[in-house]
Parts: C-alpha cells; sequence; structure tokens
C-alpha cells in the first residue's frame, strides 16, 4: 500500500513541478521581452535619451528599479500574487528605461549577438541545473561570496580606473553569473517542493523564481556585452 502510495504522489509531484517551473520561465521571460522592448524604443530615440538622461531623471531611471526590486523581495511573502506581479512588471518596466543606455554605447548587432550567446547559454545551464543530482548548495555560496567580490572590484574600479581590472571583472561576471544561473534554478525547483502548499503561496514562489533568473540572464548578457560588444 505505501509503495503504491508513493507512485501515485509522485506523477502529482512532477506535474505540478513541470507548471511551476513553466509559469517561473514565462514570467521571466515576459518580463525580458518587456524590458528588451522599452530598452530599443527609448535607445533608439535620441530625443527620449537626453530627455532621460540628460536631466536629473536619469537618477529614477538608474535607482527606481533598485527600489521596486527591494520592496518586492522585501515584502513578497504579505504581497497578493497579483500585487507581487505587478511590481515584478513595473520592475522590468523600469529596467527596460535603465538598459536602454546600452543601445547609446553599443552597436545593435552587438547587443543581439549578446543577447544570443546568453540566450543559448542560459538555456544549457538552467537545463543543467534542474536535472542535476549533484547538490549545488556548496558551489552557490562560493558563487555568492565571489558576487559579494565583483561587487567591490567594481566599485573600486571606478576610482581607480584600470582596464586590466575591467577585463578581469567582466571574466568574472560571466563566469560567476553562468554559474548562478544552474545553482539558482536547482534552488527554484527544491524550494518549490519543499515550501509548495496553497496557490498563493506557490505564485509568489513563481514570482521570486522568475525575479532570481531574470537577474541572472540580465546580468550574465551584460558581462558578456561588456566583453564582446563593439562600442559605436
Amino acid at each position: 500500500m505505501q509503495t503504491t502510495a508513493k507512485a501515485t504522489a509522485a506523477p502529482h509531484i512532477d506535474a505540478g513541478l513541470r507548471a511551476h517551473m513553466n509559469r517561473v520561465y514565462a514570467l521571466m521571460g515576459g518580463a525580458l521581452a518587456l524590458t528588451g522592448t522599452i530598452a530599443y524604443l527609448i535607445g533608439s530615440n535620441p530625443a527620449l535619451m537626453a530627455a532621460i538622461f540628460g536631466t536629473g531623471w536619469q537618477w529614477a531611471a538608474i535607482l527606481g528599479p533598485f527600489a521596486l526590486a527591494m520592496v518586492l523581495m522585501l515584502t513578497i511573502s504579505r504581497l497578493s500574487v497579483g500585487v507581487a506581479t505587478a511590481l515584478f512588471i513595473a520592475y522590468s518596466a523600469g529596467m527596460g528605461v535603465s538598459m536602454s543606455i546600452i543601445f547609446a554605447a553599443y552597436t545593435e548587432a552587438s547587443i543581439a549577438q549578446a543577447f544570443g550567446i546568453t540566450a543559448v547559454s542560459f538555456l544549457g545551464l538552467s537545463i543543467y541545473g534542474y536535472t542535476t543530482q549533484k547538490n549545488l548548495s556548496a558551489m552557490g555560496a562560493f558563487l555568492i561570496m565571489g558576487l559579494f567580490g565583483l561587487i567591490i572590484a567594481t566599485i573600486v574600479n571606478i576610482f581607480i580606473g584600470s582596464s586590466a581590472l575591467d577585463f578581469a571583472i567582466s571574466v568574472l561576471g560571466v563566469v560567476i553569473f553562468a554559474g548562478l544561473t544552474a545553482y539558482d534554478t536547482q534552488k527554484i525547483k527544491t524550494t518549490y517542493l519543499s515550501e509548495r502548499g496553497d496557490g498563493t503561496h506557490e505564485g509568489r514562489l513563481a514570482v521570486m523564481g522568475a525575479l532570481t533568473l531574470y537577474l541572472d540572464f540580465v546580468n550574465l548578457m551584460l558581462y558578456i556585452l561588456k566583453l564582446m560588444g563593439q562600442r559605436k
């Protein structure tokens, strides 16, 4: 009887997990599409670029998405799924405004190339994180420490302006966010399996999972663009 119960429960869990991961990827994909569309529309319009980045509005464009992300992460447990999703959409739209600056710095061909490389890499890494039986927790902890080091090195390089350090930061950024893509995918999977419950809680988990993978994708692309992109 016990074996039969386990056998009948497994398909239900697998179906629930698949639905959850599909929801995460759909939210992430929609957010990336919104970010890319807004970034392109603003970045290809010199008048809009001047109106935003040539005035005090540039600080709202830069700091606004960060503030929205912090609000979402700190209040997610108290939000409805609808409000959490709306905040995530607003965040991705704000990131589109912020990232429009890359269209002024890099050629469109370079941006498209970096996006393609990132998409293929992200897909492979995320599939690995989802399917591997290896526990990636130790790797994740190491990568998170590396991320803090990367942030410190980036701040230091703002003041010293070393091209060699900038190149090293870009290489490390690619390595760190590539690893985090696999780690975060596994973490989203294991978190769902250990915390699945009512629809509201699972909806919040999906939004947070989408936000996490969105950040991995965007940062991976930006570091690849810094390494390979052709500046205007």
